[in-house]
């Protein structure tokens, strides 16, 4: 016999305690390894595609849960009455609760939430947050605004938020927060809120264009800020 066949078998590559992930690029299932004759065999599980990290890379993603994409497809609210301007919600549902979490356990998740999903979730938030009316405006000609809000107190104060779900590196510009100015105006909305789950672009809280806005009409909320904010809302009973 030779002496290769009686070496103990390589070790397997390095793995996380769960081992069924799908619709990660940054992973990929390992093929099964037949060493010489002894016909080893490795269990399939998840190491780093070699296309984009090598094994020694430190700033890997997690990877993402295989029943994410089939809690994507869960309703994050109850629907209620449609309006001229959209549907409004009724009920902040468990699946809403379920994502949050897991976008808060490993923020790379956002990158999985579908960008309609995300005007959901926002929505679904401001129905947590405890505004009396939210409505989630259409698909199309939703006229620059994804989720409209209005609490009712003293007075009825109306709000709007336009949402950015942007892939890595893609920062929000000054053009679309000039525009949501544009669009409080013709709105007729007390506040705007332009949320993003990355960041805005350099300078523009300096902008003069945009400053007088910030904070009375207008506010600016990136990725860190969004987190926080729903964090709070999830451990608000």
């Amino acid at each position: 016999m030779a002496d290769d066949d009686n070496e103990p078998p390589p070790p397997p590559p390095p793995r996380r305690p769960q081992s069924t992930w799908i619709g990660d690029p940054f992973w990929q299932p390992t093929p099964l390894l037949v060493r010489n004759s002894n016909a080893f065999f490795q269990p399939q599980q998840m190491i780093r595609n070699p296309l984009l990290y090598t094994q020694e890379a430190t700033d890997l993603p997690s990877p993402i849960p295989a029943d994410l994409p089939q809690l994507m497809m869960k309703a994050v609210f109850i629907p209620g009455d449609k309006t001229s301007e959209g549907v409004l919600v009724e009920m902040v549902t468990l699946p809403w609760f379920d994502i949050i979490e897991e976008y808060l356990r490993d923020p790379t998740v956002a990158l999985q939430i579908p960008d309609r999903k995300w005007e959901e979730i926002i929505a679904a938030a401001y129905k947590k947050a405890g505004f009396d009316e939210v409505t989630l405006t259409p698909r199309s000609g939703d006229r620059g605004r994804d989720v409209i809000a209005i609490k009712r107190a003293h007075g009825i104060v109306r709000v709007i938020d336009q949402v950015k779900a942007y892939a890595p590196g893609h920062l929000v510009p000054a053009n679309d927060v000039r525009a949501l100015i544009g669009v409080l105006e013709t709105d007729g909305a007390a506040k705007g809120f332009l949320t993003t789950t990355l960041d805005f672009a350099p300078r523009i809280r300096t902008d003069p264009t945009i400053t007088p806005f910030i904070p009375s009409r207008l506010e600016l909320i990136n990725g860190t800020g969004l987190r926080a904010w729903l964090e709070q809302l999830r451990n608000r009973s």
